[in-house]
């Protein structure tokens, strides 16, 4: 392919009448203002989208559009263009064709950026427009830390000798013993955890060596395997980074702290604990700037959605959302929240740790050393006139005695309960002791839910059932299992492999109706059961989660793992 031409994009754009003179001339006063590039700014001002400027230059350049949500890119090709050139150029090689390299541009019209690749490659290059936030995304994913974190850690183990040392000792006297190389390892695996999605980092000494893994969508990956003598080290690091004793390595400890990756803050709770070969040390990270509190973006059904945005809307009650660790509890009542948060309603939070922070709203983090325990906190935050308040866990039977006595007397109470259904979390209520008739009179709905992971849409291909899941289909289907097509991912780059890219919840809901509450006033639990089961007609998790796998979102094996932990 010949040098590109230069042209002038907003002229493009308004002879293919995707944007108008006047749309132009605003444009170009803006970019003046803000230097910001012209794309930019037709994109941030909402007057054409990036696919609409892709493909006007591809039809300009008579070269190829890739949508790169579909392309299977190789990694190798990609790093024969270093990061911080593919960064800076918005630039990808995608294919080698044997005699030219084919390289995605957002903008191939940048003359300076085409010489500097054909460069760097040293052989002939090919265009192809894409689309810059997609480029930006797949630059992200592809150019990871695993060798940077590898390397970082051999530097650490040379740092290091052979010398055993008592680091918790040793930082009393000097807190910035072994620090720039500790610190640009823990920067390296931040940022690769950042790119890669992952929830949580688990650094785990073991018999010889330092294990190091991601847990992404739900499932654990191992990132690196390293010296174990550097595992002292990184615990040291990371507990003065949360203000724990580092003295302290027989007992687990908690904490939290913050970093700043690629611009955003990320909030890291930090666990310890000794083990056999050392402190295991785990973190779940919480990106505050990147997390969008909306319920109606977490996957809820529309029917489960409006329920239960009427239902918070009640000036009081008890609402509780259950399901096991990790299944997005927390995200969920503050979705709720963040839609409740005005300045005419007091929101007081109880939580342990507070896990995302939100502006109007009173939360307060309990401290068990000193005695600041869930139902003491709310004792007082009670007395502080909230109309609303969010317990982070019904623990214990004071606990939730104390919330529901708040949702009688005028206040509207979030919770969370670790319950298997919706069903059975009102008898749980009245086996941890609270009386029968404060459940009936003060509990509004219960909320059970699970995360999914969903198919991979760069990969996903057509599916063949095998016996178990036809059979455990036919549950739900009947004979309509054989008129559906059933989808999984086959793995590529978008997914690492992995056929799954990000998670979605799967929802039931229980409201609290009158002839369900004169079913939990009967001293029979079945009664109770029956009628609960019959008051949400079939509207189940494990309907939902059917429902997600015949809408090609998600695998069958991931519906039957979901509905297989609420199994009776």
């Amino acid at each position: 392919m010949s040098r590109p031409e230069k042209v002038r994009l907003g002229e493009i754009l308004v002879q293919q009448k995707l944007l108008s003179e006047e749309q132009l001339g605003l444009a170009l006063a803006d970019q003046k203002r803000s230097g910001r590039k012209l794309g930019r700014v037709f994109v941030e001002n909402g007057y054409v989208t990036e696919e609409q400027i892709a493909g006007a230059l591809a039809r300009q350049l008579n070269i190829p559009y890739l949508n790169l949500k579909f392309f299977n890119i190789n990694p190798e090709l990609v790093r024969l263009l270093p990061e911080t050139q593919a960064r800076r150029f918005r630039a990808l090689v995608l294919e080698d064709r044997h005699g030219a390299l084919l390289v995605g541009m957002s903008d191939p019209t940048d003359l300076f950026a085409y010489d500097e690749i054909a460069r760097i490659v040293k052989q002939n290059i090919e265009l192809a427009v894409v689309n810059e936030t997609e480029v930006m995304a797949a630059i992200d994913r592809i150019y990871r830390r695993t060798d940077d974190i590898s390397d970082l850690a051999r530097e650490l183990e040379q740092d290091l000798g052979d010398v055993s040392v008592d680091f918790g000792a040793l930082a009393a006297a000097n807190p910035n013993l072994e620090e720039a190389p500790v610190v640009k390892l823990l920067q390296s695996v931040f940022d690769d955890a950042a790119q890669v999605r992952a929830s949580d980092i688990h650094i785990e000494p073991q018999e010889g060596r330092l294990q190091i893994r991601f847990r992404i969508d739900g499932v654990l990956h191992l990132q690196t395997e390293a010296d174990i003598k550097i595992a002292p080290s990184l615990a040291l690091r990371l507990k003065l980074m949360s203000d724990l004793d580092i003295s302290e390595k027989r007992l687990p400890q908690d904490g939290r702290f913050a970093v700043r990756v690629k611009n955003q803050r990320i909030d890291v709770r930090i666990s310890t604990m000794p083990t056999q070969y050392g402190e295991s040390v785990v973190m779940r990270l919480l990106n505050q700037s990147g997390t969008q509190l909306k319920l109606d973006a977490i996957g809820m059904p529309r029917g489960v959605l409006e329920k239960f945005r009427a239902i918070v809307q009640r000036p009081n009650g008890l609402v509780l959302v259950t399901g096991p660790t990790g299944s997005g509890k927390t995200t969920t009542l503050y979705c709720a929240l963040a839609e409740l948060n005005s300045v005419e309603k007091k929101l007081i939070t109880v939580e342990d740790p507070v896990e995302y922070r939100l502006p109007g709203i009173n939360q307060v983090q309990v401290n068990d050393k000193i005695e600041l325990n869930f139902a003491r906190v709310l004792r007082s935050a009670l007395r502080q006139d909230p109309d609303i308040v969010l317990v982070g866990e019904m623990r214990d039977q004071e606990t939730a005695a104390i919330g529901l006595r708040a949702a009688m007397t005028g206040h509207l109470v979030l919770s969370t309960l670790h319950t298997n259904d919706a069903v059975s979390t009102p008898l749980r209520l009245m086996d941890m002791g609270v009386p029968r008739y404060m459940v009936g009179s003060s509990l509004q709905a219960v909320l059970a839910q699970r995360l999914v992971r969903v198919i991979c849409e760069s990969c996903t291909t057509p599916y063949e059932l095998t016996p178990t899941e036809r059979e455990w289909l036919s549950l739900e289907l009947n004979d309509k299992v054989d008129k559906g097509r059933y989808f999984h991912g086959k793995g590529c780059s978008h997914c690492n492999g992995m056929g799954y890219r990000g998670r979605t919840g799967v929802y039931e809901l229980l409201e609290m109706t009158r002839a369900v509450v004169d079913a939990a006033n009967d001293p029979d639990p079945a009664n109770f059961l029956k009628v609960a089961a019959a008051q949400m007609a079939g509207e189940t998790l494990r309907r939902h989660a059917v429902a997600l796998v015949i809408q090609g979102r998600t695998t069958v094996s991931e519906a039957m793992r979901i509905s297989n932990q609420v199994e009776d």
